[in-house]
């Protein structure tokens, strides 16, 4: 798969989900497909499992694409999630495509914080997507609700 197949199929879940459509959200992924949260060692095996308790989340989520890299079946995508409009949480996901679909799905979810100011004489100027910063709207990307 190329970027911009991966990109098509994370924005069709995102738009398709956000729009309270979890059957054509999870068109993404096979049949078989694995979904795993490695921090809270939950591991979904099916892809009507997950779908099922992505039907029932009690909460809006936001989703921002930040990144994309990789080549092939394999890609990291760096993410930025909001619940309820609170703070971003940050992550890398990772995705092994089968046959044009979602084979397996790692999802890893970190807080953010705020750059100490001591550092601050060293540090480059932030990418201009992520010039807003860990607490604030994003400027660029994919979202939805």
């Amino acid at each position: 798969m190329d970027e911009g197949s991966v990109r098509a199929a994370l924005q069709h879940y995102i738009d398709c989900s956000s729009a309270g459509d979890e059957d054509r959200a999870s068109e993404i992924y096979l049949e078989d497909a694995v979904l795993e949260f490695p921090q809270s060692g939950e591991r979904f095996e099916g892809v009507e499992n997950f779908r099922e308790w992505r039907r029932n989340y009690p909460t809006d989520v936001t989703l921002e694409i930040v990144r994309l890299q990789g080549e092939g079946d394999h890609w990291v995508v760096e993410i930025r999630a909001r619940y309820e409009n609170g703070p971003w949480l940050y992550g890398p996901a990772i995705y092994e495509f089968r046959d044009g679909k979602v084979a397996r799905e790692t999802i890893y979810v970190a807080e953010g914080w705020e750059a100490p100011e001591w550092r601050a004489q060293w540090r480059a100027a932030p990418p201009r997507a992520s010039q807003s910063g860990p607490a604030n709207e994003p400027s660029a990307g994919v979202s939805g609700a």
